[in-house]
């Protein structure tokens, strides 16, 4: 990557105040979010149960940037369908949760949506090898999934770099674009050293949704997040 690097934000609604949600993601729309991302858990594939398809299709006539949602459920292949119809744009899932991964990963293509493998911190890389042409994006989780709140591990790092040398070469031989976004403990602090270890996708929920109106807001810190971003980044 070089300084003409796009980054994209991309905050969880899983911080959000889902009491007033629709309300929630237009302002950080209007804040400068390129993405929305709905972290969907299953209290089986990881330990917690949040949102469905339902509330993909109820927010998603309140934005007009791509909704990205990282599927922590198994069976995968069901729900897939079942978010495409609701509005999704991006659909992410993890290679433990499917037995067929590769099909999988033709079956969110088949609905009109990008597809994506989730690394878990324990996961290999060599999950994306024989994929990575189905591939439109890959999130490494930069926490065990399940819960937010977390702090980033440190050994991401390392991992984004092989993961952005893996998707480098890919691409330079030829291959389709993919993006590398990653997902726990991102803050205002960290997210330069994330970026420049390869990330070009950051999602952010208790750091953008927990923002206090004394520090500006939402656009105050999605301000703070681009100005790291531009100053740090690669």
């Amino acid at each position: 990557m070089t300084a003409s690097t796009t980054y994209r934000i991309a905050p969880s609604i899983l911080s959000a105040d889902f009491a007033r949600l629709g309300e929630e993601v237009r302002q950080v729309e209007a804040a400068g979010a390129d993405f929305i991302h709905f972290d969907v858990m299953d209290n089986h594939y990881v330990p917690n149960l949040t949102i469905g398809p339902m509330v993909c299709k109820a927010i998603r006539p309140h934005v007009q940037v791509a909704i990205d949602v990282h599927l922590m459920v198994s069976p995968v292949d069901t729900l897939v369908v079942e978010f495409a119809k609701a509005g999704a744009n991006l659909i992410t899932f993890h290679p433990e949760a499917s037995p067929h991964v590769d099909r999988t990963l033709s079956l969110i293509r088949d609905q009109g949506c990008k597809a994506g493998l989730v690394l878990n911190p324990g996961s290999p890389v060599e999950h994306l090898d024989w994929v990575m042409d189905k591939l439109d994006i890959v999130l490494l989780m930069s926490v065990n999934p399940g819960f937010g709140g977390q702090s980033f591990i440190p050994s991401t790092l390392d991992k984004l770099k092989a993961v952005r040398k893996k998707i480098d070469q890919y691409v330079g031989s030829g291959g389709q674009p993919i993006l590398l976004e990653v997902d726990g403990g991102i803050k205002v602090e960290n997210v330069a050293a994330v970026a420049a270890a390869g990330a070009d996708t950051f999602v952010a929920g208790s750091a953008i949704f927990g923002a206090a109106d004394a520090d500006g807001g939402y656009r105050g810190v999605m301000s703070k997040f681009r100005s790291a971003l531009k100053s740090g980044g690669r």
